[in-house]
């Protein structure tokens, strides 16, 4: 799954002649094929996958819109780079926001002239995923939710939150999944009034709600998913606030499409929240979007006044936390075009008392 082709389309837009790839997530978004260590060329004719020995014979057999080529001791990267870059006759970009200060600078010296930022072509057709990165997408959230069926069924008291993390990580790898998209969230009790808590040694009791918030990838795309749930009965305050969320999750949902402002979408949760008295407990964005990186642009956040493009997928994750107390999240992804949102995710989410 490359995409050299849109780059090269989108350097004369630019006014650049060639892109400077070193950051390996964008390394893998222009060819293809993840490498931790080298660089990738683009001008508007060639592309370049600049590696060591460590990746050569496995991006000679994946990449195909890209020459190969090995460097190591004896002809460093900066040398290949200054070779194939050296000569082009007009500005060379590089993304400014993936190069430290002394990176820039050590690839201006290397160049022997001034680098042009260029972070936003990357930003931008990441932004919008095609068919493929959809399916990888799509496959990740399978596997995830296959996982999330075993667990549910797993789930009791006396176990701890690090055990379902573990446990969730398992399943996903076994079902398919190259590893976590990002650590699992796994909380219960009190604990999940923290959004963003750390699976630690504590023991799930009868009655209490175990967030799980949690993802894979396929494909070097990422999942991401959250289901609170009840191990044991729910309190009637558990099931209100669980079911304002619950509201307030597909409110967003039904405002998302293509060409809206990501803030219009979180403000059409954000409102169910406050209007039933919750407003101050939430205090994250509805959603962020997600693809190669588990976090990216664009975000359905009060923040975002960008309209979202054609093709953006965007995480629904509103929530309700009451400090010391319990708290609740329920997290779909979406997919969106101008006639508003697939939702690629299908595990239910109606309040499940195990």
């Amino acid at each position: 799954m490359e995409h050299i082709g849109k780059i090269q389309a989108a350097l004369a837009g630019k006014g650049l002649e060639a892109l400077l790839l070193t950051d390996p997530i964008s390394c893998r978004y222009a060819t293809g094929f993840y490498f931790t260590d080298g660089a990738v060329a683009v001008t508007r004719d060639r592309a370049w996958l600049l590696t060591d020995s460590r990746y050569t014979e496995a991006a000679q057999g994946q990449v195909k819109t890209a020459e190969v080529i090995q460097f190591d001791v004896t002809r460093k990267l900066s040398d290949w780079v200054k070779e194939v870059l050296g000569a082009v006759p007009g500005p060379v970009g590089a993304e400014e926001d993936r190069l430290s200060h002394s990176g820039w600078t050590g690839w201006e010296e290397t160049l022997g002239r001034s680098l042009t930022p260029a972070a936003e072509i990357l930003h931008t057709l990441r932004a919008a995923k095609d068919q493929d990165e959809k399916e990888s997408l799509i496959q990740a959230q399978r596997i995830a939710e296959r996982a999330l069926e075993d667990v549910l069924g797993w789930l009791r008291p006396g176990l701890t939150e690090r055990e379902v993390a573990a446990e969730l990580t398992y399943r996903m790898m076994r079902y398919g999944g190259e590893g976590n998209s990002f650590d699992p969230i796994v909380v219960t009790g009190p604990k999940t009034s923290m959004p963003h808590g750390v699976p630690g040694d504590l023991v799930i009791q009868a009655g209490d709600f175990v967030t799980m918030d949690f993802g894979t990838l396929k494909n070097g795309y990422c999942s991401d998913m959250t289901r609170t749930v009840v191990v044991g009965k729910a309190t009637e305050e558990m099931k209100r606030v669980y079911a304002v969320v619950l509201e307030a999750q597909l409110a967003g949902i039904a405002a998302a499409r293509a060409g809206v402002p990501g803030r219009a979408v979180d403000e059409a949760a954000r409102k169910v929240i406050r209007d039933a008295g919750y407003g101050s407990f939430f205090g994250h964005g509805f959603g962020h979007s997600l693809g190669l990186e588990i976090h990216e642009a664009p975000n359905a956040s009060p923040t975002c006044g960008t309209p979202l493009p054609a093709g953006a997928v965007i995480s629904a994750e509103p929530g309700i936390y009451l400090p010391g107390r319990f708290g609740v999240r329920i997290e779909d992804v979406l997919f969106l075009d101008h006639a508003g949102a697939e939702n690629i995710t299908r595990a239910p989410k109606q309040l499940l008392e195990l």
